[in-house]
Parts: structure tokens; C-alpha cells; sequence
């Protein structure tokens, strides 16, 4: 006997009815491993270096900073500037100020082979963050460089400059890439990169070591070995007191705004002994140049200096030797407003 279908069961949609329905316990578990998710890659996201320096290439030491509250709050943007001439040409062929348009910059500092050679003693690898029109931009780099190159979907520009070759590279419709490096492999690294800039640790050994003791919410921050500009026969000497420390010990520097502008220079010494001898030795330094400064007549005594040594306390624990310092509100607004602005690579070619 055939059994007869109800007409229900052979309309076209019917089989929608009887697929199962998601329960409301399955939706919430759904929905609650999604917000686990966006909240770690947010918690994670915030851990990671910015990514301005985690495009930097493998170095001795990494600077970052963070130009828009400082501009927020000390408006240097906002004070006439004298410019270089050939920096003002620049200006007028770009269209970019640095002063207004840069908002994060990240600098990482090579030693080379020789200190004495044509290229100095330290060569860097710096990228940059900002407002700026890439169509202009691109042109003025094309007429000042002397030759070109691809790489990894990239034009990196080669400009002379002061004896040295700059590489520049723009990253994207924000962001620049510049290496005075002898060779490619620097530039070549922040492109590879800036492939893979989305993940949040992606970046250089020093960063995956050392960032995690950057304190957070800094503005400016530091990290890596000494260079050897600071040095005299491997030997480190500040008003003639030498400081018990060797060329490979790593700092970690940092400025952040909690009502004021809160310094802070961690040493990380070989030994806990070292970090004590190193701690002594920065005391005693702090106490001379504070009684040379509290001691002064006010025309000789400079203001910024002496609240800094007031302020200064030194801490040792473990390896690690600390400085804390408070730094007066308008140190930044002196520091941001230098008499002429640096002149970019190749501004000074026709």
C-alpha cells in the first residue's frame, strides 16, 4: 500500500522545518568563544611592540616614539620653525612637515664593522608613520635617486647622501622605510616584514626579549646595548667618573606621563654583584652633579638638570639596577623645538 505524502512534506522549503535547530546553550557557547577571541588577540594586540618597530630589521638597539601625545600636549607643532633651505625645498616639493605630519617613528642602530670607516660607527634603519601624500613623495625620492630597485612589490629608492647610500621605501599609504646601512639586507628585512606586519610578535630578537619590560603606555622608549659613541677605549666616563659598565650590557629606557614625565632606565648587569656595583656607582654620580647644581649660581644652573637630579632615586634588585627620575612638564617642549629641522636624504640634491 503506498502511504500518501501530506503536501506539507513536498513543498519546496519543508526540508528547512526539519534540519535542527542551533539550541540556545550551542549559540551561547558559540558566542562566548568568540569574545574569548577578540579579547585575547586585543590583550595580545596591545602586549605587542608597535608595529612601526616590529618591521625594524635585527639591530643592537631600537628607539620608538610616539609623537602624537607629545604633540597633544606640548603643541610643538604649532611654533614657527626656521627651516633649512634645502629642508624647505623639500617641504615645498612634498608637501610634508614633520613637525605636523609625523606621528610615529622607530629607529634601529647597527654597529659597523668599522667605526673609523666611511660610514661611522653606528648606521640605523628607521620607519616612519605619518600623513603624507605618497604620489609626491614617490616622485621627489625618483629625482633625487641615483638608481632604483624592486623588491618583495616594493621601489626602494638609493640616494647619496654625505658619502653614504639611503635607502627609502614606501611601505604603504602611511608609512616610510629608510636604511643608511652599507648593504640591502636591512632594507630588504623591513619589507619582508612588513608582509607579515599583522602578527602581533612578529619582529626583531632584541624586541621578543627585552620589550615585555618596556612599561606600558610609553610615549618614548629605548632598549638594547650601549653604542660605541659612548665609549672611550671600552670604558664608559661621565665627569670623569667611570661607570662599571661593559659595551654589551643592555638598558632599558622609557618616559611615560602620569601628571608628569616619569623617566625611567633600567641596566640589566651580567651579575647581580655588577648591578650592585653599577647602582653605587650611579649614586654617587647623581649626589655630585646635585650638589654641583643646588650649588650654582642661577645664571650657570640649568633648571631642566636640576629637577631631574632632585628627583632621581636609584634601586637595585636582583641584576637589574634602576634609575627614576621626574622630568620637568616643559623638557619636551625645549627638546621638540631644535633650532633648524633635519634635512631628509638627498633634500640637499637639485
Amino acid at each position: 500500500m503506498i502511504k500518501q505524502m501530506p503536501l506539507s512534506e513536498i513543498h519546496p522549503m519543508a526540508w528547512l522545518r526539519r534540519t535542527p535547530r542551533p539550541t540556545l546553550r550551542l549559540t551561547l557557547v558559540l558566542l562566548a568563544l568568540a569574545a574569548i577571541l577578540a579579547g585575547a588577540l586585543f590583550y595580545f594586540g596591545k602586549q605587542a611592540p608597535p608595529e612601526c618597530a616590529r618591521l625594524l630589521p635585527e639591530s643592537d638597539a631600537v628607539l620608538y616614539f610616539n609623537l602624537r601625545p607629545l604633540r597633544a600636549a606640548t603643541h610643538f607643532d604649532q611654533r614657527p620653525v626656521r627651516h633649512d633651505p634645502n629642508y624647505q625645498r623639500f617641504i615645498d616639493a612634498t608637501g610634508i612637515n614633520f613637525e605636523r605630519d609625523l606621528n610615529e617613528a622607530a629607529f634601529a642602530l647597527h654597529r659597523t664593522a668599522d667605526p673609523l670607516g666611511p660610514n661611522g660607527p653606528v648606521a640605523y634603519s628607521e620607519v616612519f608613520s605619518g600623513h603624507f601624500d605618497a604620489g609626491r613623495l614617490s616622485r621627489y625620492l625618483a629625482g633625487a635617486a641615483a638608481s632604483e630597485e624592486s623588491y618583495a612589490g616594493h621601489t626602494v629608492y638609493s640616494i647619496p647622501a654625505d658619502g653614504r647610500t639611503v635607502r627609502v621605501a614606501l611601505l604603504g599609504t602611511h608609512m616610510v622605510a629608510v636604511s643608511n646601512t652599507p648593504a640591502a639586507e636591512q632594507m630588504h628585512s623591513m619589507l619582508d616584514r612588513y608582509r607579515t606586519a599583522l602578527l602581533p610578535f612578529s619582529g626583531n630578537s632584541l624586541l621578543a626579549a627585552h620589550y615585555k619590560d618596556v612599561p606600558l603606555l610609553s610615549l618614548a622608549w629605548g632598549l638594547g646595548e650601549i653604542a660605541l659613541p659612548f665609549t672611550d677605549h671600552g670604558r664608559i666616563s661621565i665627569l670623569g667618573l667611570t661607570l662599571p659598565i661593559s659595551l654589551d650590557t643592555t638598558f632599558i629606557a622609557s618616559l611615560r606621563w602620569t601628571g608628569a614625565l616619569r623617566l625611567r632606565i633600567e641596566q640589566i648587569a651580567p651579575t647581580e654583584g655588577a648591578a650592585t656595583a653599577a647602582a653605587k656607582t650611579l649614586e654617587t654620580l647623581i649626589n655630585v652633579g646635585r650638589m654641583a647644581e643646588n650649588n650654582l649660581p642661577g645664571a650657570l644652573a640649568d633648571e631642566n638638570i636640576r629637577a631631574l637630579l632632585n628627583s632621581a632615586t636609584v634601586v637595585q634588585y636582583n641584576d637589574r639596577a634602576v634609575l627614576n627620575a621626574t622630568l620637568p612638564a616643559h623638557f619636551f617642549e625645549k627638546l621638540m623645538s631644535p633650532p633648524d629641522a633635519v634635512v631628509p636624504p638627498g633634500a640637499n640634491r637639485p
